[in-house]
């Protein structure tokens, strides 16, 4: 029977998540399996791999074949390198705590390499959060200027009106005082007339005794 390492897909649709299983090559995709030794998750940055090491490394010393992606999550996780140290040992090129120290090394500097990334990544994150932000905020700035603006030509608009009209308003009280006063200048000459005229006939009464 042939044997594979591959994945199977679970999840909703665009947000897949997939188990890295051990199954009969003849076996659907997502059907049967003899055995699931891990789980990856893309949707995450890194992705996100969870794996049982140790019967991953049994399954592929004892020949199971992985598929191209699993072979890449395998070597990922260093499942391939830590089966040539192995196959070392076996053949006697190294012993058994070369290979270990070995794959302890690698581990450490894969796992460093993994810290870098995922801290490199949030900064970038952090970095274009604040450029956003800060370019929020020159627009809102700008909008609260043009806010601003419009408002002060909106209230130089309303007190040059108000102004407007009050000049309007000294302006026809002018006008009516000027009738008024013209209106008392015609009636004194008449008032003035009426008074001569008055004395002119006191004065003759007395004659004419």
């Amino acid at each position: 029977m042939a044997v594979k390492i591959r994945l199977a897909r679970r999840g909703r649709k665009k947000l897949a998540i997939f188990d890295l299983v051990v199954a009969d090559a003849r076996a659907p995709r997502d059907g049967r399996f003899i055995e699931k030794i891990g789980t990856y998750n893309p949707n995450s940055n890194p992705a996100t791999i969870v794996l049982n090491e140790t019967q991953a490394l049994k399954w592929v010393m004892n020949g199971a074949q992985p598929t191209d992606t699993a072979k890449a999550i395998l070597s990922y996780r260093g499942i391939l390198y830590k089966k040539h140290l192995q196959v070392g040992v076996i053949k006697g090129a190294i012993t058994q705590e070369q290979a270990d120290a070995k794959f302890e090394a690698w581990k450490t500097e894969k796992e460093t390499k993994i810290q870098t990334k995922s801290t490199s990544i949030q900064d970038s994150k952090d970095k274009s959060k604040a450029s956003r932000l800060a370019a929020e905020a020159k627009v809102s700035a700008a909008r609260a200027e043009v806010i601003a603006a419009k408002n002060k030509v909106e209230e130089e608009a309303l007190v040059a009106s108000v102004v407007e009209a009050i000049n309007e308003v000294d302006e026809s009280s002018e006008v009516e005082e000027t009738e008024v006063a013209e209106a008392a200048v015609e009636e004194t000459p008449a008032t003035e007339e009426a008074a001569p005229a008055a004395e002119e006939s006191a004065a003759e009464e007395p004659a004419a005794e």
